[in-house]
Order: C-alpha cells, then sequence, then structure tokens
C-alpha cells in the first residue's frame, strides 16, 4: 500500500494540469526542518505584489497562497533563501532565528 500523498503519474491533457510551483501544499512535508535553521524568511505584507515568484520556486513548498496574503510554515521552512533571492520587490528578508523582524 503506498503513502495517501503519493499520486500515480499521468500525461498533462491540459496546460492547467501542468506542474507549476510548489509539488505540495504548505504544511505536508514528512519531517520538520526547523530545528537546525538560522535564518527564516519574513514577509513584509505591505511590499508584497502576489507575484508568487516564492510559492513557484520554494524547494520545500512551505509558502501558502492565502487569500490577502502569503503565509510560510515555519516548521518544515529549512530557511534556504530562494524566496527572498527571487522576490522582485524585496518584500521577502531573511532574519537570524530568534531575532524578531
Amino acid at each position: 500500500m503506498k503513502p495517501r500523498w503519493i499520486k500515480d503519474f499521468h500525461y498533462p491533457s491540459r496546460p492547467e494540469e501542468l506542474a507549476f510551483g510548489a509539488c505540495t501544499e504548505a504544511g505536508v512535508l514528512i519531517t520538520p526542518n526547523s530545528g537546525w535553521r538560522v535564518f527564516r524568511p519574513v514577509i513584509d505584507h505591505s511590499r508584497c505584489v502576489r507575484c508568487l515568484l516564492c510559492w513557484t520556486y520554494c524547494p520545500d513548498g512551505v509558502i501558502g497562497k492565502e487569500e490577502k496574503e502569503l503565509t510560510i510554515d515555519y516548521d518544515y521552512c529549512k530557511g534556504c533563501g530562494i524566496c527572498a533571492h527571487e522576490c522582485p520587490k524585496r518584500a521577502i528578508s531573511m532574519v537570524k532565528e530568534g531575532k524578531r523582524p
């Protein structure tokens, strides 16, 4: 019996079925990563234009698309900084773990 998060592969028949962005919704990764993270991403929602580049490039799928703003699941974020690097508006900054933004 395979785990519920593994889905059978099928070739896409429409452009909407092509993979885009993170492969999973935020928070469904198997093991938490936050224990060894040194820096964490913090989103400045006043600068964010919801271009979703951070969501697209996040390798762990920890950025969630809520109705009005993006969220980060810090339990599974490893602090790689790719989201901050890809943000064209510099709305994401990397903050040392344990400090307030």
